[in-house]
This record gives C-alpha cells, structure tokens and sequence, in this order.
C-alpha cells in the first residue's frame, strides 16, 4: 500500500494534483492523486508538498486518492467499509465535510448533515450511522499536513473546471452551473483566484442550499 507521498506539485487542478517523486531531472516520475478541493487549495506549483495516501485498487485500475493528513484518509477507509459507499463517494463526503464534521454528523445521527453529501440519502444516511457509529471515534488522532501555500493560477477557465471538479463529485449540471454564479463576485474581485479556493467556495455554497 502506498501510505503517503512527498515531492514537488508539477500539476494542479481543482481535484487532482501531479506530485514528482525523486530528484527532478534524475528518473524522477509524477504520481497522479485524486484529492478534495479543500487539500488542491493548500498546494502550490512547484512546492515540496506531503499527501498521506490511499490506493483503491480495482480490475481494471489503480487509482491514488491524496489527502492533507492521515485522519482524513483514515474517514475515506472507513467510509468504504459501509454498504454501498466506494471511493467517489468517500471522496465526496470529505469535500463537502471536515473529518470532525463527519465524525460528529455519524456519532449523533445527523441526518441531515450527511445528506448534504452528493449520492447520500436519507437511507444511506441512516445506514452510515447504524455501521460506523460504534467506529468512527476510532479514527482521528495524528496528521501529516501538507505543506500549505496557495496557487497562483489564473481564472481564464475556472468556470469550466469548477463545473467538471463539482460534476466529478456527484453534483448535477444544473447545480454545479448555480455554484458557479454563486461564486463569481470572487473572481470579479479578484480575477487571480484559484481554482482550487473557487471548488471550495462552491462547495460551500451548495452545502448551504
């Protein structure tokens, strides 16, 4: 199992970072990694950065999920252990809520909060709660943060790849397409914006609604 993952950020997108492990220009190579907007927004362009890492291996693939520390890799296992839940939904949910917030939402059976999470209903809410309720303090002590910083992308496209990072997570056109309008006075204010902090602030948004 590949645990964890350090090197330069080569690659940055709203959900996915390219990290170069090894030496730049002596055999180094870049490991995809599928990450929340909330970890995409602590990373930056050619700085050093630490992923802890979980590889979800399937027939046909080998996908690298990365997350700012080990407690939030430590939820999206977790997650997969409950019926019906498998790696983009696991993933979704630590997008739309912190590991407290998931822990806290599962041990007092907050419906509604874990409803806010693209692909949960109300029955696979109510099944989280009856499989990890007696789990889910188990999990969550220490963390390997990321090296923080914040992207210096342009805003040229950001509305495209918000729209694809929300889709890609579980929301429909339409309300990706309202997050969006949601979230545009932050480019308008300033048109440097990450993309990455524009995931999260749609992601916001729609968890307000």
């Amino acid at each position: 199992m590949i645990a964890q993952v350090s090197g330069t950020v080569i690659q940055l997108g709203p959900t996915a970072a390219v990290i170069e492990v090894g030496a730049a220009g002596a055999g180094g190579f870049g490991v995809l990694a599928l990450v929340s907007p909330n970890t995409a927004a602590e990373l930056r362009v050619g700085q050093v950065a630490t992923l802890a890492t979980s590889l979800v291996v399937r027939e046909d693939s080998l996908t690298l999920y990365g997350f700012a520390s080990t407690d939030e890799r430590e939820l999206f296992e977790l997650l997969q252990t409950a019926t019906g839940v498998g790696p983009k939904l696991a993933q979704a949910a630590l997008a739309v809520l912190t590991p407290d917030e998931l822990r806290q939402a599962i041990a007092t059976e907050n419906l509604v909060q874990l409803c806010k999470v693209p692909g949960i209903g109300r029955k696979g809410a109510q099944r989280l709660v009856i499989e990890l309720k007696d789990k889910i303090n188990s999990v969550g002590l220490a963390s390997v943060p990321a090296r923080p910083g914040v992207p210096a992308t342009t805003a040229v496209a950001w509305r495209d790849q918000v729209t694809q990072g929300l889709q890609g997570l579980g929301w429909s056109a339409r309300d990706a397409d309202a997050a969006c309008v949601e979230v545009e006075h932050l480019v308008r204010e300033d048109p440097g914006t990450p993309v990455a902090a524009l995931m999260r602030a749609a992601l916001q948004t729609l968890a307000r609604s």
